[in-house]
């Protein structure tokens, strides 16, 4: 009898993982509208072509003035002039005061405004006059120039994933259009002659092939264009066939299924015959075996190959672990895993496993976090069921009141 294989850290998996990718990073870039490159990686550092804000403005609606003419309370002065935001006053004259609007350019002359809530409007010829009821201090509620960013400063740097509040900032400094990494092209495929899809009749013995619609869904949210291959029989020709029309356009395959010890698990002699395959058995819980290798093309070039168990929380749990990883290296982005932050565990946990443990928990009323009651790799309602992990260290009991760290599974699937 073979003795077993050691089990990998999920750290050594992952810098493997990391360091495997590297060579097959994407090299193509291309330019997308602002308003397109939500969840893009950038490839090139966007730098500001202004200062931002690009004049003094206001950042309340009140009165611009000189603080030295309102050296007390209940001071009144003439209002010169009107600065809505988008139009440029003119110079504050001495003893005068400018009704102003939020965003509105503070005029040359005025050291401060006063919020209107502390004014009182004093009717008049013209604009009137306005009677100050606090003494304002030089500079207060004005947003200086530049404040926020400066003319050339980096705001986003090579390597992020451009969120909502980024592409906000890329549009503050005037950038309209941006250079960013082709999408990875991944490959899918489930192997299994027991599986099905929905809508057609179960026959006995099978199961409906949920997997395919999860990691498919998990690709497409990590910024990948995904090719569905679909279900492959379980033979080894099939396979070794799906793989080489997998690898053609595609700069990843991701497989379901295949990669354990039976029988009828063709991926891993399938996958050495078109190229190379590290066979890996990962010390976490669920989600223990796990496939990364490279399938040739006939022009001697490669795809990623990473192959992931079949059990639906496990195949969820490794892609949000280690698939997204590849596909961010791919990108040029970083790859360090989510670090989470510590909650308090509301539920006992006294039968610890010897391997990494990631527990389905949610969030409760009382800040703290609730177990789903059955942990099996199987029961994928635990995962709809959940909204994050709880990554608990090998053979580490937890009661009721510890701290524990806690990984929202949004910042995984979305990072």
């Amino acid at each position: 009898m073979n003795a077993p294989r050691p089990l990998l850290s999920l750290d050594e998996v992952l810098a493997r993982l990391a360091a495997g990718s590297a060579p097959h990073r994407i090299a193509e870039t291309e330019s997308v509208s602002t308003f397109e490159g939500l969840g893009r990686v950038l490839a090139t550092d966007v730098v500001s072509l202004l200062d931002v804000p690009p004049e003094d403005n206001t950042s309340m609606d009140g009165y611009a003035l000189r603080a030295a003419d309102v050296p007390a309370p209940g001071t009144v002065l003439p209002v010169t002039q009107r600065i809505p935001a988008g139009h440029v006053g003119q110079a504050l004259r001495p003893g005068s005061a400018a009704r102003i609007f939020t965003g509105g350019q503070v005029p040359a002359g005025a050291d401060a405004v006063v919020m209107q809530e502390a004014c009182e409007a004093v009717p008049g010829e013209g604009l009137g006059a306005v009677r100050v009821n606090a003494v304002p201090e030089s500079g207060q509620w004005i947003r200086r120039r530049g404040e926020d960013v400066k003319r050339g400063a980096v705001v986003l740097r090579q390597g992020s994933r451009l969120t909502p509040q980024a592409l906000g900032m890329a549009a503050s400094v005037g950038a309209a259009a941006l250079t960013v990494v082709r999408r990875p092209r991944a490959a899918l495929f489930s192997t299994g002659d027991e599986l099905m899809m929905p809508g057609e009749p179960l026959r006995p013995g099978a199961i409906y092939n949920s997997n395919r619609f999860t990691l498919r869904a998990l690709l497409e949210a990590a910024g990948a264009t995904v090719n569905d291959f679909g279900i492959v029989p379980d033979r080894l020709d099939a396979t070794r066939a799906a793989l080489r029309d997998a690898a053609a356009g595609n700069d990843l395959i991701v497989t379901c299924g295949g990669v354990s010890v039976g029988d009828e698990d063709h991926l891993k002699p399938a996958a050495k015959a078109e190229g190379e395959l590290d066979d890996w058995q990962i010390a976490i819980k669920p989600g223990k075996p796990l496939a990364f290798g490279r399938v040739r093309r006939a022009d001697g070039s490669a795809a990623l190959l990473v192959g992931l168990p079949g059990n639906p929380v496990s195949s969820f749990l490794t892609f949000l672990l280690c698939v997204t990883p590849v596909l961010r290296a791919l990108q040029g982005a970083p790859t360090a895993m989510a670090t989470g932050f510590p909650l308090r565990a509301d539920f006992d946990w006294p039968r610890p496993d010897r391997r990494r443990e990631f527990l389905r928990v949610r969030l409760n009323e009382r800040g703290g976090l609730d177990l789903f009651p059955n942990q099996s790799s199987g029961v994928l309602t635990s995962a709809v069921w959940a909204d994050g992990l709880l990554d608990n260290p090998p053979g580490q009991a937890i009661r009721a009141g510890d701290m524990v760290r806690f990984l929202p599974l949004a910042e995984l699937i979305l990072r």
